[in-house]
């Protein structure tokens, strides 16, 4: 399956109307799992009015970043992204709420580490389209402070859908390679994690699998009602997901910390 298509129907969608963004920020904050995984763990290091800078590599359509500086009102923004014209849309729009905190570049993360360095960087969603993603680790070390923290969300081995993601160039990590390589590149792991557990799962094929399934057999008109019956059970499964240590799952979430005695 292909996801750019669909992501640049709803990037130029919101740049045609501003106002949508967002509308499109609460409804994956509503909708997907790993948001609530992710923003969890960056509210559970960071107090509201500490001051911090964070690094959003792979950024997309920047809502970990419109989180960040809607949440941390000292905090500073540098996003990366392939995706130039994401980026710049996303400028545009936040600087009307937050100006001089956000800065972009476009950049191949296996090559490109910051100039200056970052209390905060995350990946998510991103390591399974890089192909060398043992340089990306060793740049995004490079890219923090000594005891920087590096968040990593990204899909399992035992997740069948990235198997047959046309973007991926891997299809997901196991969890004991994942913190190996994170090893080797430096860093000292906080913790590991598997997302999208049994509930976690059900709640993704409710909320994203099925409802894509139906909009390629042009049966869109039926997504409403399908939603207002099935919304309340897949925000219970996630709410259960998030609760439980998953045994396994068909995602992994990492935190991991440069030592304070790196350079």
């Amino acid at each position: 399956m292909e996801y750019d298509p669909l992501k640049n129907k709803l990037a130029r969608m919101i740049t045609l109307f501003p106002s949508l963004r967002l509308l499109m920020y609460r409804m994956m904050d509503t909708m997907l799992l790993r948001q609530r995984y992710v923003c969890r763990e960056i509210s559970r290091f960071y107090r509201p009015q500490e001051s911090f800078s964070f690094y959003d590599a792979g950024a997309g359509f920047c809502q970990y970043s419109w989180f960040i500086l809607n949440n941390w009102k000292n905090a500073k923004v540098f996003a990366t992204d392939l995706k130039t014209d994401y980026l710049a849309d996303f400028a545009s729009f936040v600087n009307g709420f937050y100006p001089n905190r956000f800065s972009y570049k476009s950049a191949d993360l296996s090559l490109f580490a910051p100039e200056r360095r970052y209390d905060l960087c995350i990946a998510i969603d991103i390591m399974e389209h890089i192909e060398d993603d043992v340089s990306t680790l060793n740049n995004f070390h490079a890219a923090l402070n000594p005891e920087g923290l590096l968040i990593i969300s990204t899909p399992s081995d035992t997740d069948e859908a990235a198997k047959f993601t046309a973007e991926h160039v891997r299809p997901g990590y196991a969890k004991a390679d994942l913190e190996e390589k994170l090893h080797k590149a430096g860093f000292e792991i906080v913790k590991s994690i598997y997302t999208y557990g049994k509930f976690g799962s059900l709640a993704w094929k409710l909320m994203i699998k099925y409802p894509l399934q139906l909009n390629k057999h042009k049966l869109m008109l039926i997504l409403l009602p399908y939603y207002l019956v099935l919304y309340p059970i897949a925000e219970l499964f996630m709410q259960i997901d998030v609760r439980m240590n998953n045994k396994s799952g068909t995602g992994i979430l990492v935190v991991a910390q440069k030592p304070r005695n790196s350079k």
